[in-house]
């Protein structure tokens, strides 16, 4: 066996390809399988139909030392992937005891009676490895065929992530003993990649020639890849590690964190750290940007309330904004989000506050200001400090990208 097997994801479902559901399976198995070091070499998705999906393991054989599949486990008659793999390595279905009693007792949990399609849930070829599939009724099956791996996994994606984590993952390690490897993640935000690249382009060149660098971009910002390998010496992420400052030197406060760890997140470490509390006063974020800040546990330590505040009437009565101030500048205007800001610190009591406001679009636009004109606001005891930005990526990612950079606003005037 090669100690770097090639691997191939095989999703399978019709409501895949009809755009019916996002494939977010395939993406969570990319990340899962390069921590190993293990590349995914190809894709594919294929239709519920037995000959198609027997032609596309004929050819993932070819080109693939592990198959990972995912779908077509579920209890109706369109779920034909177990039986298909009975036929393909030559096995029967039969009874298997232990996935029945778990399917049970989720039964009776739920106090449901148990149907024969979902007892047949329990129903497995002989000759597979079978994988427990302890938050679902189907479990996964492991086949080792003429030196290639296969895996089958419910579609479903918490399930599919519980056996890539707990069965998939620590099997391959083990089965193909994949060497060493490391990653260090760093998270920048408010340079585009070809910018970033530029500016950090002489310290790329002179990393190791074990470790390499990935580029990874997300609305407002990028994350940097590091990836070691072993090469026979010790302390291989310390090594890694001691790279850092002199990025942190190019990149100063672009950098907001270290490994996986959401903006958001680190917002929230910034003002657990601080005893800070906060508040947003929103209008063209509509929640999204409380959404965010409540999005991480723990976060009632330090989040206290929000106003969305999308009609002139509510800034108004709610935030103290003046009508004076609408009137001559208008709701989506700099000044207005700082008196946002402002009015809902002193209406919660709380340390800071954000405020935005701006048309995201597809309409409501002006040739003075035009879709995708946004205006945010940060506001302490001691000062408020807004911004006026000019994105149009549509109305999701406007509203996406507003959030951003609030957020990003608030981490940098926090740590001065």
């Amino acid at each position: 066996m090669p100690s770097l097997p090639d691997v191939e994801i095989m999703t399978i479902g019709d409501e895949l390809l009809y755009g019916q559901v996002i494939d977010t399976n395939s993406a969570f198995m990319g990340q899962e399988l390069a921590k190993l070091g293990l590349r995914v070499r190809q894709i594919t998705s294929v239709s519920d139909r037995a000959d198609e999906i027997v032609a596309a393991l004929d050819l993932a054989r070819q080109r693939a030392q592990v198959v990972l599949m995912t779908g077509g486990l579920g209890p109706t008659k369109d779920d034909l992937t177990k039986h298909v793999l009975a036929r393909y390595f030559g096995a029967e279905l039969v009874l298997h005891h232990a996935t029945l009693e778990h399917v049970e007792g989720i039964f009776r949990r739920f106090n449901r009676p148990m149907l024969d399609v979902n007892r047949q849930q329990a129903l497995v070829p002989a000759n597979c490895q079978v994988l427990f599939n302890a938050v679902g009724t189907a479990p996964g099956m492991w086949f080792e065929s003429q030196q290639t791996v296969f895996v089958s996994m419910p579609g479903v994606p918490h399930e599919m992530k519980y056996l890539m984590t707990h069965e998939v993952l620590p099997r391959l390690q083990q089965h193909f003993r994949t060497p060493p490897i490391e990653h260090v993640v760093v998270q920048t935000i408010g340079l585009g990649e070809s910018f970033l690249a530029q500016q950090i382009e002489a310290w790329e060149a002179a990393l190791p020639p074990n470790v390499k660098l990935a580029y990874l971009p997300y609305l407002g910002g990028v994350r940097l890849r590091l990836t070691g390998h072993d090469d026979g010496q010790p302390n291989l992420r310390a090594r890694m590690e001691a790279l850092l400052p002199s990025l942190q030197e190019l990149l100063g406060e672009h950098i907001f964190a270290e490994g996986e760890i959401k903006l958001e997140e680190a917002v929230g470490q910034l003002l657990l750290q601080r005893g800070l509390t906060v508040g947003t006063a929103e209008s063209c974020t509509g929640g999204l940007l409380a959404h965010r800040l409540t999005s991480v546990p723990g976060s009632s330590r330090y989040f206290q309330g929000s106003v969305i505040a999308y009609s002139n009437d509510i800034k108004v009565r709610e935030l103290d904004v003046k009508p004076e101030t609408l009137a001559t500048h208008g709701a989506v205007s700099e000044a207005t989000v700082a008196e946002m800001a402002e009015g809902l610190r002193r209406r919660l009591g709380v340390d800071v506050a954000l405020a935005t406001s701006g048309i995201a679009g597809p309409e409501g636009g002006t040739p003075e200001k035009p879709v995708g004109t946004i205006c945010f606001a940060y506001a302490d005891a001691h000062r408020t400090v807004t911004r006026q930005i000019s994105f149009d990526r549509g109305r999701q990612l406007n509203v996406e990208y507003t959030t951003t950079m609030a957020l990003n606003l608030l981490r940098q005037e926090v740590v001065k």
